[in-house]
């Protein structure tokens, strides 16, 4: 579905292609930071053929992003999974920081 938005975690993402086996979205709200974290735990996956991300200004643009998956798996999938992974990995970072300070 074209356009559509969905939530993941505080992030919003806005759907512009929708295929089997390729998802492209927009991460509205966000920069380099998330998009590079994001795209690195889906190339850990070994159902991930390629995940890469275009901002087109650095100061007004927003993150695009496309995820192509081997046969089989859905982007979706491998996105919300990553997704969990991060968000997981950032409470451990938060979690050691407030242990340490």
């Amino acid at each position: 579905m074209s356009g559509e938005i969905t939530e993941i975690g505080n992030t919003n993402i806005e759907i512009i292609e929708d295929k089997t086996l390729e998802l492209t979205f927009i991460v509205h709200g966000e920069s380099h930071g998330i998009c590079n974290a994001l795209r690195h735990n889906l190339m850990k996956n070994p159902d991930v053929e390629y995940a890469v991300y275009n901002i087109d200004h650095p100061l007004t643009g927003e993150p695009e992003m496309t995820i192509k998956t081997k046969r089989g798996k859905r982007p979706r999938i491998v996105l919300k999974q990553a997704a969990e992974e991060l968000l997981e990995e950032t409470d451990e970072l938060k979690k050691l920081i407030e242990d340490n300070m």
